[in-house]
């Protein structure tokens, strides 16, 4: 990392699933809409508008206490493979000022711009640039920081949503935090932030001044990194450069718990459908196929195999998956579902098991293109057709897509 220059920039798409389904549906536009389903599902909100926060919601809320807080929300299913897209536009648009680009989530990301200075000029002026550029390709706002380090940037990036440019000169660090509340600062959570009620610390500049020794008795080694932080000191650098994915996964939660073998397999095969067509996007296969399994009594497992081959083939990971499944949901009320790819690499030379299976590969690369060309819902497997489930590609990284009673709700994950 470039120490002591203005060099890092955090971006923060506002409000991101929320502003997407105000900029598709004006008519939802300066209203207090709510990403998540149905409120009288189990799920928990998403994200919402800012019209919404004024009435006290916020992301991961139970939907039923989101509609207590606000009776008029506008509570609408999260359309996952839309905001999947619609990052990947945004990224494309970071990505033409640096390769330095750390996604950290679906919704930001980090730059260091040391290296594009000389063709877009300082980092102040590339976050300005930044700004106009993504709302002419998304019509979406987003809110920058930029700085030294990464701590001082995303916190300014926070600190005056939305459309927020916050720029924190060299030097200055430890000032704007200071009179800034704890729980803003990276690694302190409620629990930690009771500790330091206790020893009278509730804001970052009164953190600052507490001895490292002091801090090291209450909070163990915690208390040193976070007496370096309130004094806006950070090493972490920018992981540019596209690091490849680790996994990708789906999971369901069920509205209400499920016992039949059948919704089951349908289910399993629905969240298959996403992790698979995800892989062919991406061009790569997975290697090992994971299954996640959380009864009513909020047990959690999980079970592995490696695939004899590679594979980004929906009926290779569901027999995988089945495989791994039926003997641990056999009895029992079956509350979330997930399946995952990981071992993840690029496709090599088609094998003898390609050449077997090339009628299959045709029948997918058909239906992938016409989903591509026609939309999501173009083509959906028959088994999945009046069932209670969402189309394959209904899912969110964060939340619930449909909200529905019965119906399950789709997440889905890369890492």
């Amino acid at each position: 990392m470039t120490r002591g220059r203005l060099t890092i920039i955090h971006v923060d798409l506002d409000a991101f699933f929320a502003a997407v389904e105000q900029r598709d549906h004006p008519e939802l536009r300066g209203k207090p809409v709510i990403v998540g389903g149905d409120p009288r599902s189990r799920g928990v909100v998403s994200t919402c508008s800012y019209e919404a926060r004024k009435f006290g919601v916020h992301s991961a809320m139970p939907l039923a206490t989101a509609l207590r807080l606000c009776p008029q929300g506008i509570f609408v299913p999260v359309d996952g493979a839309k905001y999947q897209r619609v990052s990947r536009e945004v990224m494309a648009v970071l990505r033409r000022f640096t390769p330095a680009v750390e996604q950290v989530s679906i919704d930001e990301a980090f730059l260091d711009v040391a290296g594009s200075e000389a063709l877009f000029g300082p980092a102040p002026e590339i976050a300005r640039r930044i700004k106009r550029e993504v709302v002419e390709a998304t019509q979406l706002t987003v809110s920058v920081g930029v700085a030294t380090n990464k701590l001082i940037a995303k916190v300014g990036s926070d600190l005056r949503k939305p459309d927020g440019l916050v720029v924190v000169e060299p030097g200055q660090e430890a000032a704007f935090l200071a009179p800034l509340e704890i729980r803003r600062l990276w690694g302190i959570g409620p629990k930690t932030a009771e500790r330091l009620h206790v020893l009278g610390v509730s804001t970052i500049g009164e953190l600052a001044a507490v001895p490292v020794e002091t801090l090291t008795r209450a909070l163990g080694d915690h208390g040193g990194t976070l007496h370096d932080r309130a004094l806006g000191i950070d090493a972490d650098p920018v992981v540019g450069g596209g690091e490849a994915a680790k996994s990708v996964s789906h999971e369901t939660t069920f509205a209400v718990d499920v016992t039949d073998p059948a919704e089951i397999e349908r289910t399993l095969l629905a969240l298959t459908e996403g992790v698979s067509a995800r892989l062919r996007s991406a061009g790569i296969r997975a290697g090992t196929v994971a299954v996640k399994i959380r009864d009513s009594q909020f047990r959690t497992i999980t079970r592995q195999k490696t695939l004899p081959e590679p594979s980004d083939l929906t009926d290779t990971i569901w027999r995988a998956a089945l495989e791994l499944a039926r003997p641990e949901v056999r009895g029992k009320k079956i509350r979330l579902l997930g399946v995952a790819a990981t071992q993840l690499g690029a496709p090599e030379q088609i094998s003898m098991f390609e050449v077997v299976d090339a009628r299959q590969r045709r029948v997918v690369d058909a239906t992938d293109a016409v989903r591509k060309r026609f939309g999501d819902h173009a083509v959906t497997r028959a088994s999945l057709l009046h069932k209670g489930l969402p189309a394959p590609f209904e899912r969110d990284p964060a939340s619930a897509v449909e909200g529905r009673v019965g119906v399950p709700k789709l997440e889905d994950e890369i890492e």
